[in-house]
């Protein structure tokens, strides 16, 4: 794959998961009746600049999905200089989000995006991420058995920064984007979908050719690679594979998205909301639009859904075929391509 399409598939992944956010942010704890009560019966399909806070400037703004994503890529781009192995520098970075959550000073940051307003907005974080950090940030360890989506709406990069120029082996990959999600959610559920996501961006950049067919069978061999880095995990593996079988079987059952999501469930954990955006990028493989709006229009958590689909659909589409009212509309639009650059040209 010649560079410049490596290139605008990583901006593709970062891309896309920001607008999938910003899409499904001001829709997150609406019902999908409701959310057809607000925006017509097909549901939100354009990013809603009208809800932003003024100071965005009309634009739509992210969650914390795509804030503690960003610093994801800050501590793999950090790991070096601070002499420590990447899971600790994802660590030191995510304490650095946590401080701009709670607008303390940090000292010597090794995030440039600290210095980017939008990033200490406060934009609905998840509890377990604030408690868990806050007990690592007290010198403590994080006690709880969460299996929340808030540690696998933020680790693509991991994928996207191995896969290129193979600066890890795919299976190193998995289990590196696992332990940044076990950071604040212990259980096997909250962390085991991260693993599998990691999997399937760094394949889907990596095919010059990608389609629907060849991300079923990274899923499938994703789940191989996952008995193989967690081998006394294989209860919950085997949960989570028969989650997302059934999500892909019910594709072509006859029944409309919002029934058959809603059937999955909610997406507020990780192995719920990691089966929907699957459901999604199969179904839609070919039209990334669709595909990003089906992905928020349920009743849940429709921001993590919506990040989480475009992380892994952008990752096969690339930058250059998203949307140009999407990329027109999101905030930091900039900041994450720099950041998407960032890991792209980052030299070892």
């Amino acid at each position: 794959m010649e560079a410049k399409q490596l290139q605008d598939r990583v901006r593709g992944s970062l891309m896309a998961g920001a607008i999938g956010d910003a899409l499904g942010y001001p829709v997150e704890f609406m019902t999908a009746n409701a959310i057809k009560l607000e925006y017509g019966e097909k549901g939100i399909t354009r990013l809603d600049t009208h809800a932003s806070e003024s100071r965005n400037g009309g634009k739509a703004v992210v969650s914390d999905d795509t804030q503690m994503t960003l610093f994801t890529a800050m501590g793999l781009l950090n790991a070096r200089k601070l002499c420590v192995e990447p899971k600790y520098a994802i660590c030191r970075t995510y304490l650095e989000w946590l401080s701009t959550q709670r607008h303390r000073p940090v000292n010597q940051p090794v995030s440039w995006i600290i210095d980017v307003p939008e990033i200490h907005a406060l934009r609905a974080p998840g509890g377990t991420c604030l408690s868990a950090l806050s007990s690592i940030q007290q010198g403590g360890e994080p006690v709880n058995n969460s299996k929340g989506c808030g540690g696998v709406m933020r680790v693509a990069p991991v994928g996207l920064f191995a896969a290129v120029n193979h600066r890890m082996d795919i299976a190193t990959a998995d289990k590196l984007a696992g332990d940044a999600a076990e950071i604040t959610h212990l259980h096997p559920l909250g962390y085991i979908p991260a693993a599998l996501m990691s999997h399937l961006i760094y394949r889907l950049i990596l095919d010059e050719e990608p389609s629907a067919d060849h991300l079923r069978q990274y899923i499938d061999e994703g789940f191989d690679t996952l008995r193989q880095i967690y081998p006394d995990l294989g209860f919950y593996i085997d949960e989570q594979q028969n989650q997302v079988r059934n999500a892909l079987k019910s594709i072509g059952n006859g029944s409309d998205d919002v029934t058959n999501i809603e059937a999955i469930g909610g997406g507020w954990v990780g192995d719920e909301a990691l089966s929907i955006a699957l459901y999604c990028a199969v179904k839609y493989f070919d039209d990334i639009e669709q595909a990003l709006i089906a992905s928020v229009n349920h009743t849940g958590d429709s921001d993590s859904t919506g990040a989480i689909l475009g992380n892994i659909l952008g990752a096969a589409v690339g930058y250059d075929a998203l949307p140009q009212h999407f990329k027109d509309d999101v905030e930091m639009h900039d900041v994450i391509l720099k950041v998407a650059d960032q890991l792209f040209e980052y030299e070892n």
